[in-house]
């Protein structure tokens, strides 16, 4: 039986609301096992989950103001049909009000709800049409910009106080955007400006980014498989600032290099990428599916002779080896609030007191990989965070207790990226239409 986008987009959505889970796993494990009439099928589920869980707040906002049933007495099952229909409706333009009703009450037939139920929800729905203009954003002056750009209070608050209305203002509409697509060419193996050109010619649109191997790409919305050289290990799916971020570590020294919290691989291999001849990076990543994924990303890129992967975490490395190491980086385990672009999920899933845990953990992580770097090594600690508890706060309690460290300014970092270095030395960046919120601090041991 072929799936049904709204169905399949309401199940993710009441398994994510049960299980708190990150959207991506429960994507991957809920699609695999579907099959779509056709691509598009597949873009139209993931796009109403995401649109969905962007603008929740906003959608649960009108929908209450419409519904004489509160929401939070609802099923699940129920509130979530709702949402996705509403948002058809109010912010899909492509899709016929008519359509978005008729296919979300579908849904709730396939998943073999009573007539009663699927009478209510196709009767509020239709009521909204009928009273559309109601229900646009920014319609309803009593309307919260909490509940306008959808974020949480605490979060918002928070930005309002260290950046201004405004400027929170815009950071919450760029997260509410869809992602932009940023590549790292592969310049082992093919020059920057000959892979836009090859681009081109089939009509993808795509222009120089802030790096000298960045590419950003321009309406691209086929899955990245089907780009040119995809096999060949031509590029590497990677935000313009975390491609910055292993910029920091530059120029790497000959020796041994250290990725303390590898993920993915998009940094190491970036990294590999860049080592002096005679030279190894080690990367080690802790999570079983991350590590599988490292390890395909490692040999799609036609990394290896120089990059060495270990599945272990870092507390562990080190009491396993006597190697000290001339660089290391740790991309620290974070709260992601820099990438709720991309994750949109992230900001129902945190409060406010979770950053004193991440923070723990962070200095755990800089203490450890301190033991490993040698004497005049340099240390670089980033996380896709934007709150000082997890950025300056972590590097000056880090250097309260190691008067043997001091924050080194970057010397490789691209003239067009100079102003996302503050004063301290820090690369400070929040979300905008090209990149993520990252921050990273270049620490270097005496």
């Amino acid at each position: 039986m072929q799936a049904n986008p709204r169905h399949l987009a309401i199940t993710i959505l009441c398994e994510h609301s049960k299980s708190r889970l990150p959207v991506d796993q429960l994507r991957d494990r809920i699609l695999e096992l579907h099959q779509f009439a056709s691509p598009n099928d597949k873009q139209l589920t993931m796009a109403l989950v995401y649109g969905v869980l962007r603008h929740q707040r906003y959608l649960d906002f009108i929908l209450s103001e419409f519904s004489k049933h509160p929401l939070q007495k609802m099923k699940n099952l129920t509130l979530q049909a709702l949402r996705v229909g509403l948002f058809q409706i109010c912010l899909m333009d492509k899709i016929p009000p008519s359509a978005a009703v008729n296919e979300t009450v579908k849904a709730l037939r396939q998943a073999k709800q009573p007539k009663w139920l699927t009478g209510f929800v196709n009767g509020l729905l239709r009521n909204i049409v009928r009273k559309k203009d109601e229900a646009k954003p920014c319609s309803s002056k009593t309307m919260p910009l909490t509940v306008q750009f959808s974020h949480p209070d605490w979060l918002f608050e928070r930005w309002k106080k260290r950046y201004g209305e405004e400027k929170t203002t815009q950071i919450c509409q760029t997260n509410n955007l869809q992602p932009s697509l940023s590549l790292r060419v592969n310049t082992q193996l093919i020059d920057r400006d000959q892979y836009i050109d090859a681009l081109c010619k089939i009509n993808i649109g795509a222009e120089p980014g802030i790096t000298s191997e960045s590419i950003r790409l321009l309406h691209f919305k086929g899955h990245i498989s089907r780009l040119p050289g995809y096999e060949n290990g031509y590029f590497m799916v990677q935000d313009e600032g975390a491609q910055l971020i292993s910029l920091m570590l530059c120029p790497l020294p000959q020796g041994k290099t250290l990725d303390a919290c590898a993920g993915l691989g998009g940094k190491a291999i970036h990294l590999a990428q860049m080592l002096p001849p005679e030279s190894e990076l080690v990367a080690i990543e802790p999570d079983k599916n991350r590590f599988s994924l490292l390890l395909q990303n490692m040999v799609r890129m036609k990394q290896g002779s120089q990059l060495r992967v270990l599945q272990t975490n870092l507390a562990d490395f080190r009491s396993q080896t006597d190697t000290l190491f001339q660089s290391i980086l740790v991309d620290a385990p974070c709260s992601g609030l820099g990438v709720i672009r991309r994750h949109p999920d992230i900001r129902w899933n945190r409060c406010e007191n979770d950053l004193e845990r991440y923070q723990t953990n962070q200095i755990d992580l800089l203490n450890e990989a301190s033991a490993l770097l040698s004497s005049g090594g340099s240390l670089v600690y980033a996380t896709c965070s934007t709150e000082p508890e997890e950025n300056e706060l972590v590097v000056a309690k880090f250097l309260e207790s190691h008067s043997d460290f001091r924050i080194d300014k970057p010397q490789e970092i691209p003239e067009t990226a100079r102003n996302m270095i503050d004063a301290q030395g820090y690369l400070r960046m929040l979300p905008d239409k090209f990149h993520d919120g990252f921050f990273a601090a270049k620490l270097l041991k005496a």
